[in-house]
């Protein structure tokens, strides 16, 4: 089996691609595939590869390609979260799927439609741009029905208590192309974007300590990768302020999948970031300032017999750069 590499500029590391009809489809049988794949990785010296994405092309006419993430995570070589997605391994699989054949070729203003096997998601891919190792894509989350905004809130409310340590802090829950826990910085005690962006291990383990809190409070497997979490602060005009952690450590900008979230939260009355979006205004979109840059995204509500639903949500200029191929085999060398 061979395996590709592929990297989308923000992300914490590069994806792993696999065929998905080379591996197992039992999920048992997956995980034990995998622990030998993540082997092979750091006996090449990519072990700091932690994204792994199954494609397929689809036989649905909706769709081009159907996906699986997986979330290897830093504990054990056999320690994977099979629940969630993540937006730049979709789009390293679409540059993939390219230069392995299962898509034609990519070309300015053509789509890939997916459909995300974890969660149901439907995310159309636009091509802005394209050479020889690299695209710059729009993506699309467009879900199969619009969601009633209600439905986006993970415990049903807009704010959820919790107690951290002797600590009442506010957080809000809220699972659109990932599951998230946002929270408002100033409550930690970080008061503006520069402290949050320096804010080092004392930060990242308060983070850390109100994810576990949020895991415990919904009953979530506590050793896994999800719910995220994100901090928040409101900068100016039509700007946030964001620092989130990944796995294992500080994201360097933010998922595709959290500005996703992040820009349907900010439509949802009484969230965390709904409040902070507030005193700046997000009326035709949002852009998200994380200590890597900077990330636009724009959503839809639309209400109809009083009910508000998410039509959709886009984040725009995401670069992907194809990075090498990997043979698989533990005979095989392991050159790139």
């Amino acid at each position: 089996m061979i395996g590709h590499f592929a990297y989308a500029t923000g992300s914490p590391c590069p994806t792993l691609v696999l065929d998905a009809d080379a591996v197992p489809q039992n999920d048992d049988l997956l995980r034990e595939h995998l622990a030998g794949v993540r082997r092979r990785l750091e006996a090449a010296g990519k072990g700091r590869v932690l994204k792994i994405a199954l494609v397929r092309p689809s036989r649905h006419p909706m769709f081009d390609l159907e996906y699986r993430f997986v979330q290897a995570l830093p504990d054990a070589v056999d320690s994977f979260d099979l629940r969630g997605s993540c937006g730049h391994s979709i789009l390293s699989s679409a540059v993939v799927a390219e230069r392995t054949g299962m898509l034609p070729r990519l070309s300015v203003g053509s789509r890939v439609r997916v459909k995300v096997l974890n969660n149901g998601d439907h995310v159309v891919c636009e091509v802005d741009a394209v050479d020889r190792d690299t695209a710059r894509f729009t993506v699309h989350f467009v879900p199969p029905d619009a969601i009633p905004v209600a439905d986006l809130l993970i415990t049903g409310e807009p704010e959820t208590t919790l107690q951290v340590d002797d600590e009442l802090l506010q957080v809000s829950l809220v699972s659109s192309g990932n599951a998230y826990a946002f929270l408002d910085a100033r409550t930690v005690g970080v008061k503006d974007p520069e402290a949050l962006f320096a804010g080092g291990e004392a930060l990242f383990r308060a983070l850390t300590r109100i994810r576990a809190a949020v895991t415990s409070h919904l009953g979530w497997p506590s050793g896994g990768a999800f719910p995220k979490i994100a901090a928040l602060l409101p900068v100016e005009q039509g700007r946030i302020a964001a620092r989130a952690v990944s796995v294992p450590s500080w994201h360097p900008t933010i998922a595709l999948t959290g500005a996703v979230c992040l820009g349907s939260a900010v439509l949802i009355p009484g969230t965390v970031p709904w409040q902070v979006a507030r005193g700046v205004g997000c009326p035709d979109g949002l852009e998200i300032i994380t200590p890597g840059g900077r990330t636009a995204v724009a959503a839809a509500v639309h209400t109809t017999d009083g009910v508000s639903a998410l039509s959709w949500a886009s984040v725009d200029h995401k670069r992907v750069t194809f990075q090498g191929a990997l043979s698989l085999d533990p005979s095989a060398p392991v050159t790139l």
